[in-house]
């Protein structure tokens, strides 16, 4: 076995879906066999499958039940897990340096560290991109963490208990929910809160009458919803949510949001309680230039297509934070889940042809559809060629599995096959006696 000095020193910094799929993976066999070092860094502790969110905002899904402890993940699969966020890149020296950690009360966790590499993997995903919009930053809530998400939920129960508790009729507005940005989270969190907010007013809530109360607002730039989807999906989708009594507001340009609500650019003010965020992403502010690195206007790392950043061939960059070009495209590969999932798979192949001394490959993107989950409503979307030749639109039960088998994948990469099928089997023969949604 080679010795520890001798090992090559893997660091992913980053542990959302691309950055710990790939940390366990290098784990399960370089770190195992001693045949490399791997070491994840995040600066949380847990993680939860980004797209899960919406349903943590919505209380339709219990958070603590899909969080996965990044010191056991290590443990249990062969890496090292350090707690900390990225504060540079000495790439001369080979090292990333850290800040230190501190509790809620000030305490010091961990001190500032530096992690020496040879081989580095920028994951670290993406964040709300509120485009310096007036009044967003203090008054709408983004759902990048699951702190956020769990933060609006509380938010949004606390106001039903309030409206319900107080002796004045409730205010138009005061139970109203604005959701900037029609794209998946948006449209898939709108669908989720009809159904959620209505079962905890349901569990006593007497004073709210939801028809006349509870008002759900979807308010999107673009001339339709899901503006990056195909248009037959935009269609089935809007339609399935007027039909619920959401509505949807399009060419609608946000100037600003205030404690009262949203600001359009014309018109007059759309009254909202609360406000999420959802009409962007870009990649963290302390990514631009980076060590010198080229980035975008987004922050987003430029690589070339064997994911290498432009001007570091021993720095890698994938998911939400990577600019990837696509072949045949003018556009860069778009920060989807499936995107993620197979960049961590094709780094896996470049790190094991770095280690045998072999020149590293491109990444070829292969784009198996777009799906849209309205929660128990429905789930509408397409699926590529590889099936029929064409682009093949679904919905109902079939795009429900569809959509489901995704984060099953995410599951299985993170604990394989066979654990990810029994906890599927013991998921659905449980008889919990648990309300359907989140009511503290």
């Amino acid at each position: 076995m080679t010795s520890q000095s001798q090992l090559h020193r893997i660091v992913v910094v980053g542990g959302g879906a691309a950055g710990l799929e790939l940390a366990t993976q290098l784990g399960n066999s370089l770190g195992k066999s001693g045949r490399a070092s791997v070491t994840l860094v995040d600066k949380s502790r847990t993680h939860l499958w980004k797209p899960l969110l919406h349903s943590v905002a919505a209380g339709s899904l219990d958070r603590a039940k899909h969080e996965l402890n990044y010191l056991a993940q290590a443990h249990w699969h062969h890496f090292t897990y350090r707690l900390g966020a990225l504060d540079g890149i000495d790439r001369t020296a080979k090292q990333i340096h850290l800040c230190a950690t501190a509790d809620e009360e000030g305490r010091e966790i961990t001190p500032a560290a530096s992690i020496a590499y040879d081989t580095l993997v920028i994951a670290i995903g993406s964040v709300t991109n509120d485009f310096g919009t007036p009044g967003a930053a203090e008054y709408a809530v983004p759902l990048d963490t699951p702190a956020q998400a769990t933060r609006f939920n509380r938010r949004l129960i606390n106001a039903c208990l309030r409206a319900n508790a107080q002796a004045e009729p409730i205010r138009p507005g005061q139970l109203h929910v604005a959701i900037i940005g029609a794209g998946a989270t948006g449209t898939e969190l709108a669908a989720e809160l009809h159904r959620t907010v209505r079962s905890v007013v349901a569990h006593g809530l007497d004073h709210i009458k939801p028809e006349r109360d509870i008002r759900i607002i979807l308010v999107e730039g673009a001339e339709r919803i899901l503006p990056a989807l195909p248009e037959k999906i935009s269609n089935a989708t809007t339609a399935l949510l007027e039909k619920l009594g959401i509505e949807v507001r399009t060419n609608t340009r946000v100037a600003g949001i205030s404690a009262e609500g949203v600001i359009p650019a014309t018109g007059n003010l759309i009254p909202a309680e609360l406000v999420v965020w959802a009409a962007g992403v870009k990649a963290p502010d302390f990514l631009a230039n980076i060590a010198g690195l080229e980035t975008t206007r987004t922050n987003q790392l430029v690589v070339l297509p064997t994911l290498q950043t432009t001007r570091d061939p021993d720095i890698f960059a994938i998911g939400d934070c990577a600019s990837c070009p696509r072949e045949g495209f003018t556009t860069p590969i778009p920060p989807r889940a499936q995107a993620a999932h197979q960049q961590a798979s094709h780094m896996i192949k470049q790190i094991n042809a770095r280690l045998a001394g072999q020149p590293v490959t491109p990444f070829v993107y292969r784009d198996f559809g777009s799906l849209v989950s309205l929660g128990r409503y429905s789930t509408v979307g397409s699926l590529m060629g590889f099936i029929v030749g064409k682009s093949l639109f679904i919905e109902g039960i079939f795009a429900r599995i569809m959509y489901r088998s995704l984060y099953k994948m995410h599951l299985s990469a993170l604990h394989g096959r066979a654990p990810t099928l029994w906890r599927t089997i013991a998921g659905l023969i449980s008889t919990s006696p648990e309300p359907t949604v989140k009511l503290h």
